[in-house]
This record gives C-alpha cells, sequence and structure tokens, in this order.
C-alpha cells in the first residue's frame, strides 16, 4: 500500500514541558518515588526463580456469552475471561476487560489489596485510540503465560490517561527522569505505598536481540522484589530525593529570579540549536509538531524583530509550519494533522490524530497568517477547522478527544491495522486513474504519471525501517 506521503512508531509524546517544571509541580512529599530499570538488568536472571507464592484466587470470571440483535439476525460474543474493568465507563478500560489479566482500575480496592497481600502494583497507563497501546493488549495482556505470570504475582491496575490525567503525569514524570523518554502505553512498577520503582514504555512479549522482552522484565522484577526488595525501595526514594533538589525553589531572600528576557533568549538557543534546517522542526525522528515552540519563536519575533535573532526565530516557525503542511503528517484528503512523523521530512506519520494538537496548530497557522499575511497558512488553518468540525464534533455539542490510527482494512478481515483508513494499493490507483493523460504520446496513463511522481510501487513506497509491523505494505 502507499500513502501520499506517509507511516508510524510508538504513541510517544514530545512534552514541550521538561521534567524539571513536571517534577515541580506535581512531585509533592506525599507523591512517588522513582528508580530505573536499568538497575535491575544488571542482575542476570535465572528463569528458575520461583513466582511469589501463595496465590489467590483472581477475579476472572468464567466464558461470558452475550447475544445481540443485528439486522434481524443474533450475533454472539464469547469470552473466555471478564475482569473487573467489565464494570467501568472508560473505553480504553473496557478494550482491557476480556484480557487474561485480573485487572484493577484505579482506585481504594487496588491500593489495599497490594497492601494486604504486599504485592508490587504493576500500573499500565493508556488511552482508547493509542495504536501501541493496542499493539501491547494483542501482543502481551491477551497472552494467556503472560496473563497469569502478571496476575500472581502483581497488582495490576489500568488506568485511562484521560480520566485521569494528574495520575499519569506524575508517573509519567519518572518515567521520563529514569529513561530519557516516555510516551504511552505507559507500564510503571510501583510498592505497595504507589511510589515508583521501576517504568518504561512499550515492551514487545518476548527477547529481541539486546532489548528485553516484557515477560523478561516481569520475570526479573519479580526475582528482584524477593531478594533484593531494600535496594530498589532505596533507588526509588534516591530517584525522588533528586527530582526534588532539581526542582526546588531557592529560599535565599537576596536571590532574584532571572529576567524575562534572558529566559527567552536561552529558550531561543535551545530551540535554534536544535532546529533542523532541511525539513524544520526540531531534533531527530520521531518528530512532532511542537505548536507550542512554534508559537513561542512567533512572538520571540514580534519583541525582537530588529534583531538578527528575531529574524531566525520567524524564519524557523514559518519554515517549519510550511514543511509540515506540504508533507504526510499533515492528511491532505481527510484534512487535519496526523500525531507525530516517523522520519526527519514529516513523510510518515503516526496515523492518530489528537484533538489538542488540532487546536494548538490551527493557533499557529493563523498567528503565521497574521504574520505574514500569506493566504497559504490561512487555508492550513481552515482546513484543520474543517476537520474538526466535521470529524471530532459530536451531536450533542462535545468534541471527541482523538482519532483512532487502527482501522479495518478496505480489502476486509477482521484485524485493524494501522493507517488502513489511509492508503491505496498500487492496483487501486490504475483502477481510479485509468484514463490517458492529456498530452501523452506513449499512451502513459493519469496512474503511470501519479505514481512515478509519488514514488509507488507494488510493494508500498514506505520504507521497511519505517513499517516494523509490515501494516503498509502491498
Amino acid at each position: 500500500m502507499f500513502r501520499l506521503a506517509w507511516r508510524h512508531s510508538v504513541c510517544r509524546d514530545s512534552f514541550a514541558l521538561t521534567t524539571r517544571s513536571l517534577a515541580a509541580a506535581l512531585l509533592g512529599p506525599e507523591r512517588s518515588q522513582q528508580g530505573p530499570l536499568r538497575s535491575l538488568i544488571s542482575n542476570p536472571l535465572s528463569y528458575r526463580s520461583p513466582v511469589l507464592q501463595p496465590q489467590p484466587a483472581r477475579y476472572l470470571s468464567p466464558p461470558v456469552c452475550r447475544s445481540m440483535a443485528s439486522g434481524g439476525e443474533q450475533e454472539s460474543t464469547c469470552h473466555k475471561h471478564t475482569n473487573r474493568l467489565a464494570k467501568e465507563r472508560s473505553p480504553y478500560l473496557l478494550q482491557h476487560a476480556h484480557n487474561p489479566v485480573d485487572w484493577y482500575p484505579w482506585g481504594q480496592e487496588a491500593f489495599e489489596k497490594a497492601k494486604t497481600e504486599d504485592k508490587p502494583i504493576f500500573l499500565s497507563v493508556g488511552y482508547s485510540t493509542c495504536h501501541w497501546c493496542h499493539v501491547m493488549e494483542r501482543e502481551s495482556f491477551q497472552d494467556e503465560e503472560i496473563g497469569k505470570i502478571l496476575s500472581d504475582n502483581f497488582i495490576c491496575i489500568k488506568l485511562d490517561r484521560e480520566e485521569r490525567p494528574d495520575v499519569d503525569k506524575v508517573y509519567m514524570t519518572f518515567v521520563q527522569a529514569t529513561s530519557g523518554g516516555g510516551g504511552w502505553p505507559m507500564s510503571v512498577w510501583l510498592t505497595p505505598e504507589l511510589k515508583p520503582f521501576i517504568g518504561g514504555t512499550y515492551f514487545p512479549p518476548r527477547d529481541q536481540g539486546r532489548r528485553p522482552g516484557f515477560r523478561t522484565v516481569l520475570m526479573r522484577i519479580i526475582e528482584q522484589w524477593q531478594n533484593n526488595r531494600a535496594a530498589l525501595e532505596s533507588s526509588g526514594e534516591r530517584i525522588l530525593v533528586a527530582l526534588r533538589k532539581g526542582t526546588s525553589i531557592s529560599a535565599n531572600p537576596g536571590g532574584s529570579p532571572p529576567l524575562a528576557p534572558d529566559v527567552a533568549n536561552r529558550c531561543f538557543q535551545q530551540l535554534a540549536h536544535s532546529y533542523e534546517e532541511e525539513y524544520g522542526g526540531f531534533r531527530n525522528a520521531p518528530k512532532f509538531p511542537s505548536p507550542v515552540n512554534l508559537m513561542f519563536l512567533m512572538s520571540y519575533w514580534s519583541v525582537n524583530r530588529s534583531t538578527s535573532e528575531g529574524v531566525e526565530a520567524l524564519q524557523m516557525a514559518m519554515h517549519t509550519l510550511r514543511m509540515m503542511a506540504l508533507g504526510g503528517i499533515h492528511d491532505h484528503v481527510a484534512q487535519g494533522f496526523h500525531r507525530y512523523s516517523t522520519d526527519s521530512s514529516w513523510h510518515v506519520p503516526h496515523f492518530e490524530k489528537m484533538l489538542y494538537d488540532q487546536a494548538q496548530l490551527a493557533v499557529a497557522y493563523i498567528t503565521a497568517f497574521q504574520v505574514s499575511g500569506e493566504q497559504f497558512y490561512a487555508d492550513v488553518a481552515k482546513n484543520i477547522l474543517l476537520y474538526v468540525s466535521r470529524d471530532l464534533s459530536d451531536k450533542s455539542g462535545g468534541f471527541y478527544s482523538a482519532e483512532d490510527a487502527d482501522s479495518v482494512p478496505a480489502s476486509g478481515g477482521p484485524d485493524k491495522r494501522e493507517g488502513a483508513f489511509c492508503v491505496w494499493t498500487a492496483s487501486e490507483v490504475r483502477e481510479l486513474l485509468s484514463d490517458v493523460a492529456e498530452g501523452s504520446t506513449g499512451g502513459a496513463t493519469q496512474a503511470d504519471i501519479f505514481m512515478h511522481h509519488y514514488g509507488v510501487k507494488e510493494q508500498g513506497n514506505v520504507a521497511p525501517e519505517q513499517d516494523p509491523q509490515g501494516e503498509l505494505q502491498g
């Protein structure tokens, strides 16, 4: 399959706010403690390590079958497992209601269970339209063996970050501080007192080269919790102390905060240092739109328009906005912007679309139009608002928070695939553009010209390294 400019990666977030500012705002004395995954990996794993005993009864009901009327016929859905999440209202939690995992929602019942049984907590955080959340569920949370390991040895909690963004931010701060990155699904292991000691994001189910799989990580944590618990908890305490020191505000009455122009100049210098001149944007792939950065650059120009730094700031913002609008992160058919680009040229997107991205980008493009007077930027803003009003608006008056990256392929089949709604096969292009191209002397069709211009091939126009699961081939 091909995309007019496009493809995927982990549901990661660029987080315009730094770990420092997040920790300062959210990590109070009663909040979480931390510890890095790397502290575990140094100890070799024994696959003969015993699991925690004894194992209490789990809340996994016997197979449940429900019938549904559809077009005069009865459709029956049978589930081998049903857990507590079946009683929740969150779409994300309901997606996990039939995993072979003894899931708890975030709440006192789970906390008390962890304290009573003195077990570590496995906290899994995501949201309903997250592609890699779907992948980890399919690969790990639907796996019977992994489900048993989780249920027997941990108190497993599922959290919808759209229901509890406050909880999500606290533990995401920990993951970012200990790993240098973050995203969803977020996987964090906590003490019964809710203090994190290990964290990460997506894990493949089995080992991949030097990267440990989810099963391996679980077995190592079980072994360490049994044999080295004090070290795990101490590691978490040390990370928390470091975060508090790094985010503390000096009470020295003789000190004074930095002046606003100095702060702005420092921000500009950091953005200029990470700016990518050819395609715009900041740092390497995956590249996020980062509208907050673009708005800052335009504001910086408005104050410093007579300086070379001000001119450079405006050029960086305008070039980035233009290249994004011309690239595959921008949906040229259905409008709106995708989550992020998996490459540095904005070519292949992660196909999810977020409401908050549309809102911030619309403001950024409107501001660019006001600054430059170029209709191009106004047209892009209208494009975004058209998408939101048409596809993300509910008839009751509200808005949907996101559009899923995964959908059922047009060719049919039960399994959803990322970007399936947004791609075409080479044969579909030939069928749709079968007329001979105007002015052609050799009988070339419109499809021939189109496919040559966009690099459309039978196997697709997405590089294999940008399509690790082979969802955009052929």
